[in-house]
């Protein structure tokens, strides 16, 4: 009988995903953090439900290629080109200098040269999982330190490319390598690589559009999957891993139009073999060496954090970013990433690490992943504790402002919203004050002659360069919503009869800004939702005070109405009424119009439609009740009666878009 006990394991790995993946999303921690763990507490080191993890780790290969096929996916060359200079010069600053800085300290520490460079390439990385599932879940993903973390994040993950292409150079040992050899393995590597991506560029386009072109689903995702794989195979015969192939393929495809669709259709697939890969991870992990070396490792993990988090928050600070984005970006990037772990796979592969070796990784890895969004969680405290140091360096960066000024309004955040608001009082001749973060942002402002200040708006000092005593309005038009609440507290401290006013993305937080004291919320989610219901009841001619009605009625209950199931439905019974009634509407007749020339009689609207013309304008001049024999004339305005269905038709009838028959 056929041996079928990896089904079984498969099964327990499932039966252990399921209440992880809740879990670990109910507390807000990347679920790839409970796959390691979950690994780890079933493996041959646990509870040893799973013991023989051969069948795993051949499921787990699967797992690699679609979580780099997908990464590279999500990047795109375009968008490493947009990522600006500050991200370009940080991001090779963090990527060298934590590869100098673990391969000294582990050289030091007795490791070979050639280990140490391999596990400093590893602490290079961060995970863009755990930084994107932080940032999603505070809703920070388009603030300044968001945008901050991802876009390095962007860099790591494309510096992988040549650490890997190294892999084979750092395996090579004994007396016949020479420099010769190096250079050789180095270009063999290098040439191959780039061979395999023109080609795969000049041929992937044309074979995936006419995969596209059949419109047949699964001939459209197997051609996929087979350009990935056979990509992958390629590149693993030219001596390179599987997972630099996957991540080849998918950033060729970041550039077709069909991304969007590919990504959708490998999604599925990757969510699963991925749970396999990071579990088969944490199997390998031996909890006896990790406890019997606790101390060690809690070293490690804390210099981890502390180093990396170090390493970016310095430049960014030289980049005149307030020390707050500094500190959150650091942190944020203060861990070990996933596009490491398929690294050290390989180097345990090619002999380049030992069990051992990979299991101390391993270990500093998983703990850095789990604790650095436990500080993240934490990062208000850690920011008010430290924040006071750097007070002058903040203050250093502010503009000199005119203490005079009164009345004014005050714009936090100098994006799209603070773009067009202030344009608007500049018109208007109504006195501002732009506070915004990005040196650059403001070092533009100050060009054009704005009233600026670089600085923070949690920091009470800078709202008092702002003048905010004297202040009329302050808005807060930017994306961090953890800075708005603690600026809009600030704020109303300073000035209680202040008129503030919150922008949000989504809904969630309108109650927590309301028990702030926010005197105007404008959550851009609800207002996309008035536009569209208001849009809507314009299509059945209800009448533009009702409507303007409805939206009042939604904004002055704080967008109770719309944000709870089981509203009453005394606030929007007079729709029905006004549905069910008749309704007035005008109608402008062009001169190429198919009825033009013909009598009110003639045209029988009537009787065809059943609505009814009570008058027509013409020339500016109203005709009430116009007889049977009036001629409709190019440029006449008519007036129509009836109810809603009698309307629309005869609206389009009088389009000739509609044949009525006749009655008879």
């Amino acid at each position: 009988m056929t041996d079928i006990g990896f089904i079984r394991d498969i099964i327990i790995i499932l039966i252990i995903s399921i209440p992880i993946v809740f879990f670990f999303s109910r507390i807000r921690i990347p679920s790839i953090v409970g796959f390691l763990i979950a690994g780890m507490l079933i493996g041959p080191s646990g509870l040893r439900l799973i013991t023989d993890i051969e069948v795993i780790e051949m499921l787990a290969t699967f797992g690699v290629v679609l979580l780099l096929f997908t990464i590279g996916l999500e990047l795109s060359i375009q968008r490493l080109f947009q990522i600006g200079k500050v991200l370009l010069i940080t991001g090779s600053i963090q990527v060298i200098l934590t590869l100098l800085i673990f391969m000294g300290l582990l050289h030091i520490a007795g490791l070979p040269i050639t280990q140490s460079l391999f596990i400093g390439m590893l602490g290079a990385g961060s995970s863009t999982a755990v930084v994107l599932k932080y940032l999603s879940d505070n809703k920070e993903v388009d603030s300044q330190h968001g945008r901050l973390a991802t876009g390095i994040t962007l860099f790591q993950d494309l510096a992988g490319v040549p650490m890997m292409l190294l892999i084979p150079v750092l395996a090579a040992t004994g007396d016949d390598v020479t420099s010769g050899y190096v250079i050789q393995t180095i270009l063999i590597s290098f040439g191959s690589v780039v061979l395999i991506y023109l080609t795969a560029r000049y041929l992937m386009p044309k074979i995936v559009y006419y995969l596209a072109a059949a419109r047949i689903r699964e001939g459209f995702i197997i051609g996929i999957m087979l350009l990935l794989f056979g990509t992958a195979y390629l590149t693993n015969l030219a001596g390179v891993s599987l997972a630099l192939g996957a991540f080849i393929t998918g950033i060729i495809l970041s550039e077709s139009e069909f991304n969007r669709q590919v990504f959708a259709d490998a999604i599925p697939l990757r969510d699963i073999f991925n749970s396999l890969f990071f579990i088969s991870i944490g199997l390998l992990l031996n909890l006896d060496f990790v406890f019997d070396n606790a101390g060690l490792f809690s070293v490690i993990v804390l210099g981890i954090i502390v180093i990396k988090s170090i390493i970016i928050i310095i430049p960014l600070l030289a980049f005149k970013y307030p020390f707050r984005t500094g500190l959150v970006t650091g942190l944020l990037l203060g861990q070990i990433g996933e596009f490491s772990f398929v690294i050290a796979l390989v180097g345990l592969d090619y002999g380049i690490i030992d069990p051992e070796l990979y299991n101390a990784f391993l270990a500093a890895s998983i703990f850095s992943l789990v604790l650095v969004p436990i500080l993240a969680y934490f990062l208000p405290l850690i920011i008010d504790k430290f924040s006071t140091s750097f007070r002058d360096t903040v203050k250093d960066y502010t503009g000199p402002i005119n203490t005079a000024i009164r009345h004014h309004v005050i714009i936090i955040g100098y994006g799209l919203n603070g773009q067009n608001l202030s344009r608007v009082l500049r018109e208007t001749g109504i006195p501002y004050i732009i506070i915004d973060m990005d040196p650059d942002t403001v070092s533009e402002l100050r060009n054009k002659k704005e009233l600026v200040i670089f600085g923070d708006v949690t920091r009470p000092e800078i709202l008092e360069q702002a003048s905010i005593t004297t202040a009329q309005c302050i808005v807060f038009a930017m994306s961090d919503i953890r800075a708005s609440k603690l600026g809009l507290i600030l704020a109303k401290k300073s000035n209680p009869d202040i008129f503030t006013v919150v922008r949000l993305r989504e809904l969630d937080d309108v109650d927590e800004f309301v028990k702030l004291g926010a005197d105007e919320i404008i959550p851009e989610e609800f207002e996309t939702s008035l536009q569209i219901f208001s849009k809507v009841l314009e299509t059945y001619h209800i009448p533009l005070n009702i409507i303007m009605k409805q939206i009042a009625i939604v904004r002055n209950e704080a967008y109770q109405l719309l944000r709870k199931e089981g509203t009453p439905e005394r606030e929007f019974s007079r729709l029905n009424e006004i549905l069910a009634a008749g309704i007035t509407e005008t109608y402008f007749v062009v001169d190429n119009n198919p009825h033009t020339g013909e009598t009110i009689n003639e045209l029988d609207i009537r009787a065809k439609t059943g609505a009814t013309i009570i008058a027509i304008v013409r020339n500016g001049k109203a005709i009430p009740n116009p007889s049977p024999n009036e001629r409709i004339s190019g440029n006449d305005t008519l007036v129509l009666v009836g109810d809603h269905r009698s309307v629309d038709v005869a609206i389009d009838y009088l389009n000739g878009e509609l044949q009525v028959k006749e009655k008879g």
